[in-house]
């Protein structure tokens, strides 16, 4: 399974993903966690007498990227694992077990293992929202606390995660110019949408992944529709922040998704003036948001 498109862009992609690890500014750790799936490339920072946080990022980006204006604060808090999802644009490399059978509970359960992690606080950000959203229910014994951020809402379902990207990243995902990043990133974001295009490290590097990323090469991840059961176990278990600018959650229609997280009675928390990247739009507001729920 190719994640790049050609090895120039691979190159690229890589390059940038160290500059924007230097925009964090805090020690890091680097390692590599061979499993069924392949290799899940892992970004640890953090004291390790810290509670452990595991960080997932959404499809069209990585760990880098992701919690390039979170993990300096984060990791006051927490001894943090950002994972670059398997199948995803980051440093982790799919191997032969990672297929149309490909489940991601088990390739998150493994993950824990390995890093010796028994209990754990998940957080996550679109796709990564959904991970935290799904491992939580189907292993609730290893999850002390979650949060879903941009995340959706766990009856959506992927029909209606995939109908919503088509709308979203159309037609400019197809000409990632910079007019045309620019213009994706102002209709995924609120007014604070300079977080991405007035950083010229984290732009380049969103282009970079726009231009180079091998977007088939996530389609062995399944988005599963969960029984109400299910559902209502994440009941004062996860927190779900969401942007009322969200095209994402604006396509479920914004009444729609305040009155079902109300009447299952899921803790919600709303940015007015925020969209998809809401950790990166109201960076400084995620944090303590975060920090406050978890500890």
């Amino acid at each position: 399974m190719k994640i790049y498109t050609s090895k120039k862009a691979e190159k690229q992609i890589k390059e940038s993903y160290k500059n924007l690890l230097k925009l964090w500014n805090i020690p890091v750790k680097e390692i590599d966690v061979q499993g069924k799936y392949g290799s899940t490339h892992v970004i640890e920072f953090g004291n390790d007498n810290l509670p452990p946080l595991v960080l997932f990022h959404g499809v069209g980006d990585d760990a880098a990227l992701m919690w390039v204006y979170n993990a300096s604060e984060l990791g006051k808090h927490f001894k943090c694992y950002a994972v670059d999802t398997i199948g995803g644009p980051g440093l982790s490399v799919p191997g032969t077990g990672y297929d149309k059978n490909f489940e991601d509970s088990v390739w998150i359960e493994e993950l824990l293992d390995s890093l010796g992690l028994t209990k754990v606080y998940l957080a996550g950000v679109s796709n990564g929202g959904y991970l935290t959203q799904s491992f939580m229910m189907d292993h609730p014994e290893r999850v002390i606390k979650g949060i879903s951020m941009a995340g959706g809402i766990p009856m959506a379902g992927k029909k209606a995660a995939m109908s919503a990207m088509l709308k979203i990243f159309l037609p400019e995902a197809l000409f990632p110019t910079d007019k045309n990043v620019v213009k994706l990133v102002k209709k995924m974001c609120g007014s604070n949408y300079s977080a991405f295009t007035e950083n010229s490290v984290v732009f380049e590097h969103f282009k970079q992944l726009m231009l180079g990323f091998n977007r088939k090469a996530m389609l062995n991840h399944k988005v599963r529709k969960y029984p109400i059961e299910k559902i209502e176990t994440l009941r004062n278990r996860c927190l779900y922040i969401f942007g009322e600018k969200d095209p994402f959650i604006k396509g479920l229609g914004l009444d729609y998704v305040k009155n079902t997280m109300g009447q299952l009675k899921m803790n919600t928390l709303w940015f007015e003036d925020s969209g998809h990247g809401i950790n990166h739009e109201s960076a400084k507001e995620v944090n303590s948001a975060i920090i406050e729920y978890l500890i």
